[in-house]
């Protein structure tokens, strides 16, 4: 196996000589997590988790594995990379936490090791105070989930925005770009955000509104839609001078691109969305839900805002011609009232749903959104409804009072089904049925959650062994998990194992579960837990980089080329990235194995079970004709397919340069024996 070692990064020569080392994998075949609820969509499901089941997911199979400890508060949803390549500390799966006292961490995701920590505060400054408001408490720097991007930058990179404060009380928001392998700042990095949009609201002067740093924090997650990093903000409550901020930066330099205000002339309109980032759909519209703010009922004759005012709104924003703009909104026929009365739509995320079909054969475009009025909306993003003074008529379905207790979360979707959890309530499954949502759910937890009630996420395997996961925010926290097609099945709560075994800490007001090959990450005041099987069987050997070595020719396995498809062959060792294979033990004692070069995963190719099938690296399939066992024999392994138990086979017949590698029945032979170096 390649060396390794644990190190925190600080900067120096070190440092640099680390960033000219390290290499990158091409490609993933393993989940990724790389922006808030796991899509653009924000459905929060992962449908490629092969190992957590509702059968295994139980206290006694399942459970607290391990607890990164950090800073500070965990408000940002925990981020994931599958197998990625470090030069000197080999391939790993990695967990990426933000904390709310400016720092951010890259943990081994399986077995807690911590790769790098790195601070983002500026020279002599702290960490921002709460500036008067208990909504984030009692400092905030990182709120916002990040947004990895694994083709930015010589090794992926990460995006986030921080808060921070000088000596002299000045306040500073900063994008930073960092380097996925070491947390190095990247593209000349961090940018200072300063705004200014035409308009006489708030903290406006001559015709212009100015964004003051210190008013407010980015609360939704970013959003990356064809290489510009969207940043919403919110304010400190409802502390004014504050407006409504959308602005974007481009992610292969930082520079600022695009700048809207969506209540240039009024006040308030914040992006609060209860952590959830912004919605988009394929062909690059965004979607965000606004809180209480000025709205102006007198509109143009197409229907817009006279002054251009979307607060409390549903809003669509066109990215065309590099500028942003709204495409089109809707709101409430009471919406002043509903401002007036803090009882805004953007306390909750909004979501736009996989492409229905309605009763007609016609596909439907739909978002959902709630706030605080206990209504569940379903707009039509090809015509959103935008406002009509007597009734909600011109929106697409208003279901009043599905969300009982009011919502200060964000849903998530699977299956046909979307799952809420507001205030105080249970947490319901509504069923999406021929493009329309049952006006009551199709079925509840058995218990209900305090405020803010939950955000849940999904893992599934394709449209099986559905799971729904949600937290409670508490003290100690609790996380829940339930079958998905039916809310009422508890599977495992993490108070039911005897001794306080899975307590992982102090519930946290922004938690949103992470789920990625077989472990739920959750994050908490103080530190980032991660979950999973308890026992899932020894490993044969530790997930890591290696050299196949064949015990009959000498040579190691080699991919031959970088299309997917290639069998791979027989070559002379060279030392080189083409010629390592990253094990990752899926678990019950089957490993992936992928090259470190083209990511691509040993495979056995539509499952044959014929003798001297050609060993051939594909892209995922997330099948048992890319899952292996290794079986101890003398000085190294036979490596079986499990779908089929054939194993891999240096052919007996060439043994030269180049010969490729087969699949055949298990003799036992020197042919079939491999070590792994």
């Amino acid at each position: 196996m390649k060396s390794s070692f644990q190190a925190v990064f600080s900067g120096g020569p070190a440092l640099l000589l680390v960033l000219s080392l390290i290499v990158t994998r091409g490609a993933s075949a393993q989940t990724n997590v790389l922006t808030w609820h796991n899509d653009n969509l924000r459905t929060g499901q992962n449908i490629s988790e092969e190992l957590l089941t509702p059968a295994n997911v139980t206290s006694s199979t399942f459970g607290l594995r391990f607890n990164f400890p950090v800073d500070g508060r965990v408000d940002a949803q925990p981020l994931y990379v599958s197998a990625l390549h470090f030069a000197t500390q080999g391939t790993h799966n990695v967990i990426y936490a933000a904390t709310e006292h400016d720092s951010v961490y890259a943990f081994d995701a399986d077995t807690g090791a911590q790769y790098w920590h790195v601070s983002l505060l500026g020279t002599g400054e702290v960490v921002s105070d709460n500036r008067g408001c208990g909504q984030v408490s009692p400092e905030i720097g990182v709120t916002a989930t990040p947004v990895i991007d694994l083709k930015a930058g010589p090794h992926g990179t990460i995006f986030l925005v921080a808060m921070s404060r000088d000596t002299s009380g000045k306040y500073y928001q900063r994008v930073h770009a960092l380097d996925l392998t070491t947390g190095a700042e990247l593209l000349s990095g961090p940018r200072t955000v300063q705004a200014t949009y035409p308009g006489v609201g708030d903290n406006a002067s001559n015709g212009t509104v100015t964004f003051d740093p210190s008013q407010y924090k980015e609360r939704p997650g970013l959003l990356l839609v064809n290489g510009v990093l969207y940043t919403s903000w919110s304010s400190h409550c409802d502390i004014r001078p504050y407006t409504s901020w959308m602005i974007g930066y481009n992610e292969s330099n930082l520079q600022q691109s695009r700048v809207f205000n969506f209540t240039p002339n009024g006040s308030d309109g914040a992006s609060w969305n209860a952590g959830a980032g912004p919605a988009a759909d394929p062909q690059g519209y965004i979607y965000i839900a606004l809180g209480n703010g000025t709205f102006d009922t007198t509109t143009t004759a197409s229907g817009l805002p006279y002054l251009g005012d979307y607060g409390n709104s549903l809003v669509k924003v066109s990215t065309a011609n590099g500028l942003l703009s709204v495409a089109d909104y809707w709101t409430m026929y009471n919406t002043v009232s509903e401002s007036a009365d803090d009882t805004d739509l953007g306390s909750g995320g909004a979501m736009l749903l996989p492409d229905q079909t309605d009763t007609t054969g016609k596909a439907r475009h739909l978002a959902v959104a709630a706030g605080k009025d206990k209504h569940l909306y379903v707009a039509d993003r090809d015509n959103m409804g935008r406002f009509h003074s007597g009734s909600n008529s011109t929106l697409y379905q208003d279901l009043a009072g599905a969300l009982p207790g009011g919502v200060w979360s964000s849903p998530a979707y699977f299956n046909g089904q979307v799952y809420y959890g507001s205030t105080g309530q249970k947490l319901f499954a509504f069923q999406v049925n021929s493009a329309q949502l049952s006006s009551s759910p199709l079925s509840t937890t058995t218990m209900a959650f305090g405020y803010p009630g939950t955000t849940p996420s999904v893992s599934a395997d394709r449209a099986t062994n559905g799971i729904v996961w949600a937290t409670e925010n508490t003290n100690p926290a609790t996380l829940h998990a339930f079958n998905a097609a039916d809310l009422s099945k508890e599977l495992y709560n993490t108070s039911q194992a005897a001794s306080s075994r899975d307590h992982f800490g102090a519930g946290n007001k922004f938690i949103t579960p992470t789920i990625a090959n077989g472990k739920v990450y959750v994050g908490t005041t103080s530190s980032v837990a991660a979950f999973g099987l308890l026992s899932t069987g020894t490993p044969s050997i530790a997930d890591g980089d290696y050299v196949i070595k064949s015990q009959s020719s000498g040579l190691v396995v080699d991919d031959s080329g970088v299309s997917a498809g290639r069998q791979v062959v027989e070559a002379t060792a060279n030392g080189g990235i083409d010629q390592e294979w990253f094990f990752s033990s899926q678990g019950n004692g089957y490993y992936t194995i992928q090259n470190a070069g083209t990511g691509l995963l040993l495979t056995n190719t539509n499952s044959s079970t014929v003798s001297m099938t050609p060993l051939r690296q594909q892209l995922a399939v997330h099948d048992d004709s890319q899952l292996w066992s290794l079986i101890a024999s003398t000085g190294g392994y036979i490596i079986q397919n499990k779908a089929t138990s054939l194993v891999i086979d240096a052919t007996r017949f060439s043994r030269g340069q180049g010969t490729g590698i087969v699949l055949y029945p298990r003799n036992n032979g020197t042919n079939q024996n491999w070590k792994m170096q």
